[in-house]
């Protein structure tokens, strides 16, 4: 694949990670695999807006000569330290030893302590621009989207906001621009990727987006660091991003169970078919057999969550465990949530994981359901009414 011509004179010279699957710690799966976008700015001044995962340095460093010798770049912007951002500066800088890399001073701090490199650094901070010659370069700190040192950078002439992990998707494909590429797979990967990376920042994106939209800068153009170019309708992905920011979801309940000799997950049905007679959207996830990430995806866009689990050791099953922690640490907004499950001689599990919920920032708003041993056909009916009430909750 060669370099990509975004605009007159900007080029996307970014790798495709085709076989990815696991990112962030194995706390996150990449089923289309991921892409890592660099792009190139020509102009008096010549630019590179970050760089690639250092194993795809030389992909990188082959589209870059596709346009230019990468001895005459003359600045590397480093929007971001994490290592599939920042990890080819050194390719870069081998062959241009006089490049300054610009960025902000955590990001200074963050660059120094990954690769122990002196570069030629220049911190910038909110406001600061560039001039390349026809173009300008202004930046715009973004800390803690989604780390200390982020920052997002703006070609004014373009309108192209370049805005490393905002926006962004892991999905590799031979297309580069959102608009080649079917909108269900697109908008269910940039879905997943807020989830799991962006929801505990929530409150800080809703005011980035606002403090853009106040300094009036046009945006018509969007170059994510994974995934597609947003060239038509980034307002989509704006939208998007200010509605899940908010914790605006569904009328739908997400069931997160697991279940060790099917008692539980008797309960769980029976509580899905309640939830189906209050006319609400309910989805059913086994957790020892689904993908953990995209159960905290579809939780992105509905209003409800129960979580049930049998006991074991006095707790939880230890399939429950690291979901109920992502949870607690993501912190999705406006969840309405319950717990349930069986036991055998010990019932604090539906309070622990109950005690849990509510640390994730989630509505209780019923009590447990348990049931000793397997539910007898009674308790089926009660499981049932759980359900209905919950939904009901939920539309409520």
């Amino acid at each position: 694949m060669s370099a990509v011509r975004v605009a007159d004179g900007i080029f996307w010279v970014g790798a495709v990670d085709w076989n990815v699957r696991n990112f962030h710690g194995y706390t996150y799966t990449t089923h289309r695999g991921t892409t890592y976008n660099a792009y190139l700015i020509l102009d008096e001044k010549n630019v590179l807006v970050d760089t690639v995962y250092k194993p795809f340095g030389e992909e990188m460093m082959g589209r870059i000569r596709e346009v230019i010798d990468p001895s005459r770049i003359d600045f590397i912007i480093a929007n971001h330290v994490e290592t599939d951002h920042s990890g080819a500066i050194g390719y870069v800088a081998r062959l241009a030893p006089k490049v300054q890399v610009l960025c902000t001073q955590r990001g200074k701090e963050g660059l120094q302590k990954h690769y122990y490199k002196d570069w030629n650094f220049r911190v910038v901070k909110t406001g600061d621009e560039l001039k390349l010659g026809n173009r300008t370069l202004q930046f715009l700190e973004a800390p803690m989207l989604h780390w200390p040192d982020s920052m997002f950078t703006y070609v004014k002439e373009e309108a192209l906001l370049l805005p490393n992990d905002a926006f962004g998707q892991h999905l590799a494909t031979t297309e580069r621009f959102t608009d080649e590429v079917d909108e269900g797979i697109l908008m269910e990967e940039a879905a997943k990727y807020f989830a799991n990376i962006l929801t505990p920042f929530s409150d800080l994106i809703i005011k980035k987006i606002e403090e853009v939209q106040k300094l009036g800068i046009p945006i018509k153009t969007i170059g994510p660091s994974h995934g597609l170019i947003w060239r038509k309708n980034p307002e989509k992905i704006i939208g998007s991003y200010l509605r899940w920011s908010k914790g605006e979801a569904a009328e739908r309940v997400i069931i997160a169970y697991d279940t060790m000799w099917g008692s539980t997950e008797k309960m769980a049905n029976a509580i899905l078919e309640g939830i189906k007679a209050s006319g609400v959207e309910g989805r059913l996830y086994k957790l020892s057999v689904s993908d953990r990430s995209d159960v905290i995806a579809q939780v992105l866009e509905a209003k409800g969550i129960l979580v049930g689990s049998s006991t074991i050791n006095r707790d939880m099953l230890p399939t429950v465990v690291p979901f109920i922690e992502d949870l607690k640490g993501l912190r999705p907004k406006n969840k309405l949530g319950a717990t349930f499950g069986s036991f055998g001689w010990g019932g604090q599990t539906m309070r622990s994981l109950e005690e849990k919920l509510k640390q994730a920032g989630v509505e209780v708003v019923q009590p447990p359901l348990e049931v000793k041993w397997v539910p007898n056909p009674e308790e089926i009916q009660k499981c049932f009414e759980f359900g209905k009430k919950f939904g009901e909750a939920v539309k409520g």
